[in-house]
């Protein structure tokens, strides 16, 4: 079901997505190239995947959260961008291609992924992509801004670059990743939940539960493939988080430990979702695939 599923789904925010990329003039062109590039170069496409889902889940149509899932594929592809700069992470590969300051040069990887971050909140109020009303869009853009911001993902890769060498505890640990990749699977979750026009208060908790741990469980399953699994596969350098000594869940409690708190994270989202029908199924997959995934 979850390939299916996904196909679709990825067909979808392809097409919103590739509505977005014309440049206004020529001048433009190259850093228009440089944010398509980054964007439209491979991907899972979890976070749109979970906006659809959590729409659908309410009742509302996968369409009615293309916005959305626009929105937080932007904000990611902008963060990959910058995480791969040598200033940053330093990497030459991003899904099996060159990054895109290897393809283009360090000053237009900075400039399309700060055009992609702002294209992300144009994407929620652009009337082709959400026809929610004012008041849910003025809310999906204070869920993102936060999310995407210095209080979420931000903040997150700020406490990961100040703790490479350094041997944190799980508390901290799980502090870290909750911002640096939990944020902006919370906000495609939400997002998505708020585009439906359905969206009640304990529904809304459910789902923030759910998505915290799958958030979590994202990272954790990260970790484990940096062991596990090969650049081919990845798409991506196997192992470059203990190259840099980066601290990470298999380092701190060993891999077999940390394969089964995967799978707690994956059994804690699936009891968030208790309350809901049928129509949470994607929810529940997609809970399932995050931690069987080998990319």
């Amino acid at each position: 079901m979850i390939a299916a599923y996904s196909a679709t789904s990825q067909a979808r925010v392809n097409a919103a997505l590739e509505t977005l990329f014309s440049a206004p003039s020529p001048e433009l062109a190259r850093l228009y190239e440089a944010m398509r590039y980054s964007v439209m170069n491979g991907g899972k496409r979890v976070r749109p995947l979970l906006a659809y889902a959590a729409c659908e889940a309410l009742g509302g149509k996968a369409e009615d959260a293309n916005g959305a899932a626009c929105a937080v594929e932007l904000i990611h592809a902008y963060s990959l961008v910058h995480d791969d700069l040598p200033a940053m992470d330093d990497d030459d590969l991003r899904r099996g291609q060159p990054t895109t300051h290897k393809k283009f040069d360090e000053a237009c990887a900075i400039l399309a992924g700060d055009g992609l971050q702002s294209l992300a909140f144009s994407a929620l109020l652009d009337p082709r992509l959400n026809a929610a009303g004012a008041e849910i869009r003025l809310q999906m853009v204070s869920a993102l801004a936060l999310a995407a911001g210095p209080a979420g993902m931000v903040g997150g890769q700020a406490i990961d670059l100040g703790s490479v060498g350094l041997k944190l505890d799980q508390k901290a640990l799980e502090y870290m990743h909750r911002h640096k990749t939990g944020a902006l699977i919370e906000a495609s979750v939400k997002l998505g939940a708020l585009a439906s026009g359905r969206a009640e208060k304990d529904e809304l908790k459910s789902l923030q539960t759910y998505a915290q741990a799958i958030g979590l469980a994202f990272q954790v399953q990260d970790d484990i493939l940096d062991v596990e699994s090969d650049t081919e596969t990845l798409g991506k350098r196997q192992g470059a988080d203990i190259a840099r000594d980066k601290p990470t869940y298999p380092a701190l409690l060993g891999l077999d430990a940390a394969k089964a708190y995967a799978l707690e994270l994956r059994d804690q989202a699936l009891h968030a979702l208790r309350p809901f029908d049928a129509g949470a199924e994607p929810l529940r997959e997609l809970a399932r695939y995050i931690v069987e995934r080998r990319n």
